[in-house]
């Protein structure tokens, strides 16, 4: 399903986002070069100098591990930040998002049951506590990068916020799909 979702002449409406906050990035390669500087002096002292490092020094295999540890969570976060990206498509059939790596295909939105949509700009931090897919006190939320989006009210009073670079052309898409939205 996932390839026939843009090589389909009903596709209206597709977006690709990347994280792409430099102050996100910024404090993501800090880390990493904070760690790799403190520990890789603590590795040096204690490896290569004979030289406990710290107060109450670990054994010199026990440092090696937990430093391996530490080493592969770090750069896991660093990729994941690097390939993470959210994609929104709107089809002649409906809504579909694939937040990837966390979604392993498309999820598809049910336009159904939408009873109003509207472009707005919000506040990622205040109103779902950042980006990402959010759960706040505004509702659900897809979003990576930016604080304009589209806000989708269900039947069941739920609501889910898209973010997008582009959220005028996602709302007249999603109008030309689902004419029964106000």
């Amino acid at each position: 399903m996932d390839r026939t979702l843009f090589n389909d002449p009903n596709l209206i409406f597709k977006e690709e986002q990347r994280f792409r906050q430099l102050w996100i990035w910024g404090l993501v390669i800090g880390l990493d070069v904070l760690f790799i500087v403190i520990w890789g002096y603590g590795i040096v002292c204690q490896l290569i100098f004979n030289k406990p490092w710290g107060n109450n020094p670990m054994s010199d295999s026990m440092l090696i591990i937990i430093s391996l540890l530490v080493l592969v969570f770090m750069m896991t976060l660093t990729l994941l930040m690097y390939y993470a990206r959210l994609i929104t498509v709107v089809r002649y059939d409906g809504l579909f998002i694939r937040f990837i790596p966390f979604h392993l295909s498309f999820h598809s939105i049910s336009l159904e049951e939408v009873t109003h949509c509207e472009v707005r700009e919000y506040k990622p931090i205040r109103e779902y506590g950042g980006w990402g897919i959010r759960y706040g006190k505004a509702g659900k939320a897809y979003n990576v990068s930016g604080n304009k989006g589209v806000l989708f009210v269900f039947a069941n009073g739920k609501k889910l916020l898209i973010g997008s670079q582009k959220p005028e052309e996602l709302y007249n898409a999603i109008k030309r799909v689902a004419k029964h939205i106000e």
